[in-house]
């Protein structure tokens, strides 16, 4: 049985799609799982104990893709109980597990981010990734059980709704609004596209060789700068391209009454500079390089078009 811990997100939605779709059994976790046709839902607490064990009993590959308030504080209290819990889980059920992780661990970095790239976390945030990520692998070097991290750079894709190009930019345009982009939008910024994503995780869950090492999701290259990108965007809507940018004094001030964009001010210097994610590894491995943006934009725009 494949099982999804944190289902019912972006990425989680399109990964039960491309499970449910071989007829094999699929298992549903989250607080408030939502029926899907052909996978079983099962309510649990990731961060208790018996809660998850029970979760993931009878799994043969576990995907952790839970997601939890953007709070430093939360992050710090939850997030190494739950890997704890999930380890624990996996080697009980001798399931396999792949975490979806994101990039904050490797902090400022000066070129592409690969998999070779250092720890080493500027921010608050990327201090509990850098940990947890770390207790994780240090289990599998340990051959306690076999695991595998995969990250995503920055995502966007069709019904993203918390993904910060579909807020800023999709939403924006589907409303008539000027889209934003924060910080500087003159710099190229990699995305990966939310169906890739989950292609991609489907693709290294059944790999024999892809276990017990890190991977980068497939991720276009060439990435576009935040001007570029909102032009595509424009050009699917039929509107003329403006930018609106959001400056860190914008977002301190707007962070004085939004507990999530306060939250996210420390993480700015992911859209000051070129944000580069270079999955080439998945490309030499399984040959596909993710959706060209024009095409991921596209599809993107059509899903608030169409309003279903």
């Amino acid at each position: 049985m494949d099982t999804i811990l944190g289902a019912g997100g972006p990425i989680g939605n399109e990964l039960a799609k491309i499970l449910t779709a071989r007829n094999a059994p699929v298992r549903l976790v989250s607080r408030n799982p939502k029926p899907l046709p052909g996978a079983e839902v099962h309510v649990a607490d990731l961060s208790n104990r018996e809660e998850t064990l029970r979760a993931v009993a009878g799994s043969s590959v576990v995907f952790l893709l839970a997601g939890l308030k953007y709070d430093i504080g939360v992050w710090r209290q939850l997030w190494p109980l739950i890997i704890e819990n999930v380890v624990e889980a996996c080697k009980r059920a001798q399931a396999k597990l792949i975490f979806f992780d994101n990039v904050y661990m490797y902090g400022k970095v000066d070129g592409p981010m690969t998999e070779q790239t250092p720890y080493n976390p500027c921010s608050k945030k990327g201090e509990v990734r850098a940990r947890i990520a770390t207790m994780l692998m240090a289990e599998a070097k340990a051959g306690n059980l076999k695991a595998m991290i995969a990250r995503s750079a920055d995502f966007y894709g069709p019904k993203t709704r918390n993904g910060v190009p579909n807020m800023l930019v999709f939403e924006a345009l589907a409303k008539g609004a000027t889209p934003s982009w924060l910080a500087n939008a003159d710099v190229p910024h990699s995305l990966t596209f939310t169906p890739d994503a989950a292609l991609g995780l489907d693709v290294l869950a059944r790999s024999d060789s892809a276990w017990n090492q890190a991977w980068h999701l497939p991720t276009a290259p060439d990435p576009p700068t935040g001007r570029e990108f909102i032009a595509m965007a424009a050009r699917e809507f039929g509107v003329p391209s403006k930018v609106r940018i959001l400056g860190r004094p914008t977002i301190r001030i707007v962070g004085l009454f939004n507990s999530e964009v306060r939250e996210s001010y420390e993480m700015l210097y992911q859209n000051d500079r070129p944000y580069l994610f270079d999955s080439s590894k998945f490309v030499r491995e399984f040959g596909f390089a993710g959706t060209p943006y024009p095409e991921g934009i596209h599809i993107a725009a059509e899903s608030y078009r169409s309003k279903t």
